[in-house]
């Protein structure tokens, strides 16, 4: 069955789509698309690092995002300066130091189009294996903090006050998105994987009654985007991975169009 390469590819995309919509639920609820995007622009820096080490990506890229994260923590606390400009100041620069650092490897042939978009199509059954088992690991990790994670969410202080340790989630959560960038970046890319996280997420959340469904719509949804992105691709030849993020943007339309509920609570929009 895995020796269609349509297949594995349906198998992988499933795959990252169940990881990718319970946790895109707090990239929404906590409004850190951004940072999102910080850690997969960072993603490419630990490719080429990988490339010239001559190591395996997904635990370079791994190490990486998370020096991203950590050095995120401790500079909002000592430089003065806000969250988005740390945020655009370590997108931007890991993102050129790993374009350039690509540039000296000149003895290695790359496609840096599948790099920044996916290449889901060329997934191994390794790939799969790698999916899978980083899938479990992250989201049996997020069912455990779930609660004092979603309590951290609504309300840093009460949260706080009943015992759990915001900033420990926070950690947690973050070494949860940078564990799910390295694993799901063959499939939709550097600049696509943030995508995948938020509009899942966010179409769900029109369909929701509260966090633990819209934690499964959006899983559902995800899985939705990626057969409907891939079909798509096989009938017209367009790219896999920004079809993906269409079929995605399709269900968060129809969502806006269909009468519902706002969504979910959360911290900020009360």
């Amino acid at each position: 069955m895995l020796d269609d390469f349509f297949t594995r590819a349906l198998v992988a995309g499933i795959g990252v789509a169940i990881v990718c919509g319970p946790l895109g639920c707090f990239v929404v609820w906590r409004r850190i698309a951004y940072f999102g995007d910080t850690l997969a622009h960072s993603a490419l820096l630990g490719i080429a690092l990988a490339y010239l080490m001559e190591l395996e990506p997904v635990f370079i890229v791994f190490g990486v995002s998370t020096i991203v994260a950590l050095s995120l923590i401790a500079l909002r606390k000592r430089s003065g300066i806000g969250s988005d400009a740390m945020l655009g100041l370590l997108a931007h620069s890991s993102l050129a130091l790993g374009l350039v650092v690509l540039s000296f490897l000149t003895w290695v042939r790359f496609d840096l189009s599948s790099l920044l978009f996916g290449d889901i199509l060329s997934v191994t059954h390794g790939d799969i294996l790698l999916i899978y088992t980083g899938g479990a690991v992250i989201l049996g990790a997020l069912i455990w903090i779930w609660r004092p994670l979603f309590a951290a969410t609504v309300n840093r202080d009460l949260a706080e006050a009943e015992g759990a340790r915001a900033d420990r989630m926070e950690l947690i959560l973050m070494l949860l998105l940078t564990l799910t960038l390295a694993i799901a970046i063959k499939v939709v890319g550097v600049l696509l994987i943030t995508a995948l996280l938020i509009v899942p997420a966010a179409a769900a959340r029109r369909f929701s009654h509260g966090p633990e469904q819209m934690a499964v719509l959006a899983a559902l949804f995800g899985i939705l985007s990626v057969v409907g992105g891939l079909t798509a691709s096989l009938e017209w030849d367009t790219p896999s991975g920004p079809s993906i993020v269409v079929a995605a943007l399709a269900l968060f339309l129809i969502g806006l169009i269909r009468p519902g509920r706002r969504g979910t609570v959360t911290a900020g929009e009360r």
